[in-house]
């Protein structure tokens, strides 16, 4: 397993392809070789009432971190894609948010990914999640 794209080269990319995105405050703090750390600044819009951090925020941070290490392994293949993501939200998270994916599986048409999500501030495990992405066969 190998990178094909860098930090930088990722954020651009997905700027390019997805910057329906660029909103939502993630950021690639550390990305290696099957690995990847993505944070996700936490405002209002991110709450939902009683001021916990959204499960559609967290699920979406999940979602996002696979997404980037996919590519990072693949490089420029927008079109893969989530067939599965499953997570468990486990505590109260407190301020912003960091995601570390790992890929268990990186094959030519699947890519298996284990994400933490954890708070920033606290470094309490707030949720776990596993993700399958479909990769095109143009690769």
């Amino acid at each position: 397993m190998k990178l094909e794209m860098n930090a930088s080269e990722v954020e651009g990319y997905i700027d390019e392809v997805f910057p329906q995105i660029a909103d939502y405050g993630f950021c690639v703090e550390n990305l290696e070789v099957g690995k990847i750390s993505v944070s996700m600044k936490i405002t209002d819009k991110h709450l939902r009432p009683g001021g916990t951090v959204s499960g559609p925020t967290m699920f979406t941070l999940a979602d996002c971190a696979s997404y980037l290490i996919v590519l990072a392994h693949i490089g420029k293949v927008a079109l893969a894609v989530t067939t599965n993501l499953n997570i468990n939200f486990i505590s109260k998270p407190e301020g912003d948010l960091i995601a570390d994916a790992q890929l268990l599986k990186l094959g030519k048409r699947l890519a298996v990914c284990e994400i933490s999500i954890r708070s920033k501030v606290t470094e309490t495990l707030v949720a776990h999640a596993t993700a399958t992405y479909s990769i095109p066969p143009s690769r």
